[in-house]
């Protein structure tokens, strides 16, 4: 059975938000749903989430419900086969063809580009 100890030493994504209408900040785990916490300062609030995320990991061990471990980066390999309309091939390979780029590294320009606007709208 795995312990308390365990998966507090699981690397979880912390995320760390400013709270603009409270002031100080708000801190979630995103893998170990409902660990939400806050502080007043960044020290506060990271001290804060360890705690929070100690606490979350004893409830669910002691209700025994399944926890969820970090995801893993190295379960991806960078790359992915996608089928996309001839003209909008033809378009992309235009625009990174006057950019003076590889299409790939267009559509990597791209992607971050949006990706990017996703986690500002996410905020």
């Amino acid at each position: 059975m795995k312990t308390i100890e365990y998966y507090m030493t699981l690397p979880y994504k912390l995320e760390i938000m400013p709270d603009p209408d409270e002031g100080g900040y708000a801190a979630s785990y995103p893998e170990l749903r409902g660990c939400v916490t806050c502080g007043d300062t960044l020290e506060s609030v990271v001290a804060n989430a360890e705690d929070c995320k100690r606490e979350w990991l004893v409830a669910a061990l002691e209700d025994g419900l399944e926890i969820p471990e970090p995801n893993d980066a190295s379960e991806y390999s960078g790359q992915f086969k996608l089928r996309i309309p001839k003209s909008l091939h033809k378009s992309l390979a235009e625009h990174s063809k006057a950019e003076g780029i590889s299409m790939n590294q267009y559509c990597l320009y791209l992607l971050t580009k949006n990706d990017a606007e996703h986690q500002k709208l996410r905020a």
